[in-house]
């Protein structure tokens, strides 16, 4: 089994509240579930409210096939106009 982990740090340079930075991050999270099998969170920094570090998790057997959808859910907010990604870093855990 392979767990693919997928960190993305966010700039929301239009978000001048809390409330707005979770409007941004709902509609982020929302598309990243809906268009792939994957699990998605905010996991730093909740109390920012110009900046995200959301968690993408991806549990597999092949990671050639988890490394294709976690470039992709890289490409998906990267085309999204709410935020711009500051950082992004890739990890994989192999459990036997």
């Amino acid at each position: 089994m392979l767990i693919g982990l997928l960190t993305l740090e966010l700039n929301i340079p239009d978000a001048m509240s809390l409330k707005a930075k979770r409007s941004v991050l709902n509609r982020i999270k929302d598309r990243v579930r809906n268009k792939f099998n994957v699990s998605i969170s905010e996991i730093e920094d909740q109390d920012v409210w110009n900046y995200a570090c959301l968690g993408v998790c991806i549990i597999t057997n092949d990671q050639r096939f988890a490394n294709q959808v976690l470039d992709k859910v890289v490409d998906l907010v990267e085309e999204m106009r709410d935020c711009d990604i500051a950082d992004h870093s890739l990890e994989f855990m192999h459990l036997n």
